[in-house]
Order: structure tokens, then C-alpha cells, then sequence
């Protein structure tokens, strides 16, 4: 049953009247929590650049990689100078390195394929977020977000810091400095919180402050080449680019998430930013700024929640920047929120009685990664249906059986319908099987250097004890059978009935001791058939006054014999 739904959202305060927003042709968006993840108490997310690889960092300060496709733990990086929760973590380009920000202000780089601690640099303060330089497969460059300083570009070869500047005062000739909200330990002035984030290949720097601006700066040289102001003027808690580039996303406290398009050119940024600032001559300091800032950003869409007011956290794109996802900040609800670029709301997962720290969607794959309070990652992916005709275009559904009646040719080698018809295709041709097609969505794949997609994983074999002892018991029943002592040849009935109830208890605790059952061999099935077929010969030469005794103890002492035999 459709209701209708009735919900206020957007930039228009409109009233939207929602008829179904669960309806699956809008696009594909995860529904429902396919699996979770445990491994400790786990705080951050962050996928590789194909999915293929998931690194989450725990409580304890380590780092594990999860495979995605088998879900299994692929490995784990520990570090024994480290055991502070893990606040932030970050894949390179092509997925060799890790870069990981610790609550005891620490940044560590590692080596994903070996293991190995690249470099380990202590900072001022507790950095809430790093982010490696994405256009370098080996970048020795990041950006680190600390808790109440300006952000800082961080050179990982020598442990240089240079801060970035987070106000439009800090570079205005005109009128006083205001005084700052808040002060490091080293009475360097910064607003707080902050936030920052690279472009897509790492020219510009794009700084989100308390007084609700986007700074637009090019790290080199340090210098502000343009400002955006944010309404309301909010503090800026997430700053996040799109995968292709063309978005940017920020969530300000008050509680809206808005989407900016993104003007300039992907790679040639610094070079329309300074073509900008010498058109615009006319115009000077702050002025001059926001003047250039409004060709670069242009307010796209604004997503709240106009009846909860609710706070968001860790907002993002999907991989094709088509979807916009928002986890709800709110104690004790696990709540997601999905919209589509457009500005609809299209679906609300609501999960456990657990509050989300981190939130993270697959780079390829319509699926969300959540994380909870309690250290427990949420995987939400689609609910599909069964849809037969999806695989066969020609397949029909039937509600009752139906007698069908075959073609007079259906089975014949070479039917007259393909008969009839001329191949389009020249056999003759070689199939290329080498050159690989580039993705659309990985369509900047120009690296040198080869992506790590995934990592060999050591099987683990079955402990050998437990074969060593099923061994043991069994020859013991075999020496036990088939002594040649004068007690064993004639014993009485008593002795056949104890060894008959003795050696199920045995096949029970062997039973409960395995963790999989094991096919016979083909040696066993062929000693099985040939004892089935004939006699023993330890029956042939038993006494006659004891033979049904014997023949009893051949069926209830089988196994031992043919373990003896071998």
C-alpha cells in the first residue's frame, strides 16, 4: 500500500509530497544491512580506490584490511609505538600505502604489501584528519586536520609542517585583525574546528572555516586565491570532493549539507585561478576574493532534515557523484539518509540502536559502509529480487504448468532458423585478449606505476594433532582385535559386547573433535570392497567352536581391520 508522505526538504521550504520513496527504479542505493564486520572496536573507514580492499582503524591504534570480496581479514598493521584509537585513515592513488592519524598526534605511513612502517611523525596536536596527496602514486605529501589548529600540509620525508591559512583577515590589509575563537598551545591564532580537503589531483587546497567560508588555496606558495561565502555562516565540520570532481560537499553546523559545482578545470586549476585574478584587477583585497570565488563554486543543492533538525556526520558522494548519503548524528539511532543529486529524498536505512561515527560508500558498487558506537561495521547493500527474465530475455514465467510441444528442429545439430541467417562475424579474426579497456569510472587511471587491488592471502591448514590422535586410537582397537594371545582368540561373550559399545563412543568423539568431514580415499573404498567380497583371513584360520564369536567381532571390529590392513 502506497501512502502518501508528506516531508519538507530542499532550499524552497516547499512542501513535497513523496508517493513512494522507496521505489527501485529510481537508481540503485543499498536498503538493507547485508553483513557485519567484527574485529575489535573499530572507529574509521576508508576504502581503496577500486573497493576491492576495506581498511578500518580500531580502538587499540591498529589498522586492519579487510577483503571485500571475500570478506575476510587480508592483513593487519600493528605498530608498538602506537595504541591510541585511530581517528582518521587514508589510501594512496594506487593502494600501496596507508596513511593513519592517532589520538596520541601521531601520523603513520605503511607499506600495505609488506606491512612495514614507512615513517611515523608526532605533531602538535591530535590530528582529527589526514589526507595523502592524490596526485602522486607515492605521495610523500599530506594534509592533516589537527584538533584546534589551522590545517597544515605535512612533508612525510622530513616531518616539515606549513600551516595553511584559514581567514580571509589573516591576508586583509584593511582594518584590524579580529580576535580568534581559539588558540594552539603555541598561541598560533586558527579557528576551530576546521576542516580541509585536496582537489581532485592535488593543485588547490579548499579550506572550510568557523565563519562559514570556503578558502580556496594554493599550497605552494600558501597564498589565498579565492573565497566562497557559505549562507548562514556556520561553522564548516566536512569538506569532501566528488570522485570525478565536479562537486563539492560541506556540512555546516547548522545542520545543512550543500553541494557546490565545482567551475574550474580539473587539471589546470592554479592556471584559471591566476587568468581569474588578472581579469578582476579592478577590484582588490576581500572584494577581489569573493569575486573570483563565484566563478569557481556555484551553490548546487542544500539537503536537511527540515522536521528533526537533526546534525550530520561524515556525508559523502556515491562513486558516480548520482547520490548523496548522510548519516544522522543523533545518540542511540543508527540512521542513513539517501538523496539523489537532484534533491530528493529517496531512502532512509535506519539499523540498530547504535550511533554512526563514520560512514563510507563503495567507490563502483551501490553499497554503504557504516560504522557504529560500539565498534561494529554495518555493510547496507540492495535487496535484489529474483528476476529470471533479467538473465534470459526469452524466459516467461509460468503461474501453472503447461504441456509444451517442441520445434521438429529444436534438437537437430544445426537448425534451419540459423541456417537461414548470415554470421556477422569473422572467424577469421584474432581476438585480442592482452589490452585491457579502461573503466569510465577510473578513467584517470594514467599511473605508472600498478594498482594493488588485492592481497595474497595465506591459507591456514588443519592442525595435524588431531589426525595424530585419531591415529593412535585406532591402531590401539586394531592391536586390541587382532592380538594373538590365547585371551583374545577365546574370549567370551562379555569382551565382544564392551568392544561393540566402546567403538561408536570412539567414531563420537573423533565425530565432535573434526571441524569438516573428509571423503574417504579411493585406497579405502577399494579395501572396503574387497573385504565385503571375502573373508578376512584371520577368519579362515579361527577355531571352529569360536566362530560365530568371530564373525560377531568382524562386524563390529571392521574399521580397525581395514586400518590394519593398510
Amino acid at each position: 500500500m502506497n501512502v502518501p508522505i508528506i516531508a519538507l526538504m530542499g532550499t524552497t521550504n516547499m512542501v513535497v509530497i513523496l508517493h513512494n520513496i522507496i521505489d527501485p527504479l529510481q537508481g540503485d542505493f543499498p536498503e538493507v544491512i547485508e553483513e557485519y564486520l567484527e574485529h575489535g572496536c573499530m572507529k574509521c573507514i576508508a576504502f581503496n580506490r577500486r573497493g576491492t580492499l576495506l581498511a578500518v582503524g580500531c580502538n587499540d591504534g591498529s589498522c586492519v584490511i579487510w577483503d571485500f570480496e571475500t570478506r575476510g581479514i587480508a592483513k593487519e598493521l600493528r605498530d608498538n609505538d602506537c595504541s591510541s584509537p585511530i581517528t582518521s585513515i587514508c589510501w594512496s592513488k594506487c593502494g600501496h600505502r596507508i596513511l593513519v592519524s592517532a589520538a596520541d598526534k601521531s601520523l603513520l605511513l605503511w607499506d600495505v604489501m609488506s606491512g612495514e612502517r614507512i615513517t611515523r611523525i608526532v605533531l602538535q596536536q591530535t590530528p582529527l584528519q589526514a589526507r595523502l596527496h592524490p596526485g602522486s602514486s607515492k605521495p610523500s605529501l599530506c594534509l592533516a586536520c589537527p584538533l584546534s589548529c589551522a590545517p597544515m600540509i605535512v612533508d612525510l620525508n622530513t616531518g616539515n609542517t606549513t600551516s595553511l591559512k584559514v581567514s580571509v583577515a589573516e591576508i586583509s590589509n584593511n582594518g584590524p585583525i579580529p580576535a580568534s575563537r581559539n588558540k594552539c598551545a603555541d598561541g598560533i591564532t586558527s579557528f576551530s574546528p576546521t576542516a580541509a580537503c585536496f582537489s581532485k589531483y592535488g593543485n588547490l587546497v579548499y579550506v572550510g572555516n568557523s565563519k562559514g567560508e570556503i578558502l580556496i588555496i594554493n599550497y605552494i606558495d600558501n597564498e589565498v586565491r579565492a573565497m566562497v561565502s557559505i549562507p548562514g555562516g556556520s561553522v564548516v565540520k566536512n569538506i569532501v570532493f566528488s570522485r570525478n570532481g565536479q562537486y563539492l560537499l560541506t556540512n555546516s553546523n547548522d545542520r545543512i549539507i550543500r553541494i557546490y559545482e565545482n567551475l574550474l578545470p580539473l587539471k589546470d586549476e592554479v592556471k584559471a585561478l591566476d587568468d581569474l585574478n588578472e581579469n578582476l584587477n579592478e577590484l582588490d583585497g576581500v572584494e577581489k576574493l569573493k569575486a573570483v570565488g563565484l566563478k569557481c563554486l556555484i551553490l548546487f543543492r542544500e539537503f536537511q532534515d527540515s522536521i528533526t533538525k537533526v546534525h550530520w556526520k561524515a556525508p559523502c558522494f556515491s562513486g558516480d557523484a548520482e547520490w548523496v548519503v548522510g548519516g544522522s548524528a543523533s545518540k542511540g539511532e543508527h540512521k542513513i539518509y539517501i538523496w539523489d543529486r537532484v534533491g530528493h529524498l529517496v531512502k532512509i536505512l535506519e539499523g540498530p540502536k547504535e550511533a554512526i561515527i563514520d560512514l563510507a560508500w563503495h567507490p563502483v558498487r551501490p553499497i554503504v559502509v557504516s560504522v557504529s558506537l560500539n565498534g561494529i561495521v554495518y555493510i547496507w547493500a540492495k535487496d535484489y529480487t529474483e528476476n529470471w527474465s533479467a538473465f534470459a530475455p526469452d524466459f516467461k514465467e509460468l503461474e501453472e504448468n503447461e504441456e509444451y510441444v517442441e520445434r521438429e528442429d529444436e534438437f537437430d545439430l544445426i537448425p534451419e532458423t540459423e541456417k537461414v541467417k548470415d554470421s556477422d562475424v569473422n572467424e577469421d579474426d584474432e581476438v585480442d585478449i592482452v589490452t585491457v579497456e579502461k573503466d569510465p569510472a577510473f578513467s584517470d587511471s594514467d599511473m605508472s606505476e600498478e594498482e594493488l587491488c588485492f592481497l595474497p592471502a595465506t591459507p591456514s591448514c588443519d592442525a595435524p594433532e588431531q589426525t595424530d590422535k585419531f591415529i593412535e586410537s585406532s591402531s590401539k582397537l586394531v592391536d586390541s582385535n587382532n592380538s594373538g594371545s590365547p585371551l583374545s582368540e577365546e574370549a567370551g561373550p562379555n569382551e565382544h559386547i564392551m568392544n561393540h559399545n566402546s567403538s561408536p563412543l570412539e567414531d563420537d568423539a573423533w565425530g565432535t573433535r573434526t571441524k569438516r568431514k573428509r571423503k574417504p580415499s579411493e585406497k579405502v573404498l577399494e579395501l572396503q570392497a574387497e573385504k565385503l567380497k571375502k573373508p578376512s583371513k584371520s577368519n579362515k584360520s579361527s577355531k571352529s567352536k569360536s566362530k560365530s564369536l568371530v564373525d560377531e567381532d568382524d562386524g563390529n571390529g571392521f574399521y580397525g581391520d581395514e586400518l590394519s590392513d593398510e
